[in-house]
């Protein structure tokens, strides 16, 4: 589906048409331009190829300013693909932004969630604490993680402590709230993965 990717700046509050106080999170979107298509025969795929913001060429390799300046484009910050059944109304050069979320009452939000490190069960998977009173053992312990006979080992993918967060998530439903075409920013009811300044896939329904 098409969208654009942008940065999380933060949550705030607002009032909605019906006078009720909201808490939204901002998120900046800057206009794309089309720089590729794919196509099915090409490709096995189709997609646009779009790129966003404006980016330090100084800071970019020799291989990646080709690509800018074999599509004729100004070298950007955001390189995305968005797939899409029909390519007929697009072109190498067009440009779009925020608008297109004009209409939308939802979109589907993607990002990484913010790293809390090395986690026990409790914090990492919402395990339930044992007894902590009459020379309890297992206060916050995971338990059993196997079979003591057959199969006689641990299954791959059992809950476990180890590293929380720092994942790929994605948010679908999140409520439209207001779009700001002059400042390139949209609003969203409710919360975006990710920290403040992180990178975001915004993307229709």
């Amino acid at each position: 589906m098409l969208g654009l990717i942008g940065t999380k700046l933060g949550m705030t509050q607002i009032f909605n048409d019906a006078g009720d106080m909201v808490a939204v999170t901002i998120i900046e979107l800057p206009p794309a331009t089309v720089m590729e298509l794919k196509t099915s025969d090409k490709d096995g795929y189709q997609a646009i190829k779009v790129v966003q913001g404006k980016g330090k060429e100084k800071q970019m390799t020799k291989a990646q300013l080709g690509v800018f300046k074999k599509a004729q484009v100004e070298a950007g910050k955001f390189l995305s693909e968005f797939r899409l059944s029909d390519l007929k109304d697009w072109s190498i050069g067009k440009k779009y932004d925020v608008s297109i979320f004009e209409k939308e009452k939802e979109v589907t939000i993607t990002g990484v969630s913010k790293g809390k490190g090395f986690a026990g069960t409790i914090k990492r998977h919402k395990f339930q604490r044992g007894p902590s009173t009459h020379g309890s053992q297992n206060v916050r312990q995971p338990g059993s993680i196997g079979a003591h006979t057959y199969p006689g080992r641990v299954f791959p993918g059992q809950r476990m402590a180890g590293h929380h967060g720092d994942r790929v998530t994605t948010y679908k439903n999140l409520d439209v709230v207001k779009v700001d075409v002059e400042k390139n920013l949209l609003f969203v009811r409710g919360t975006v993965p990710g920290p403040k300044s992180g990178k975001v896939i915004v993307r229709k329904q």
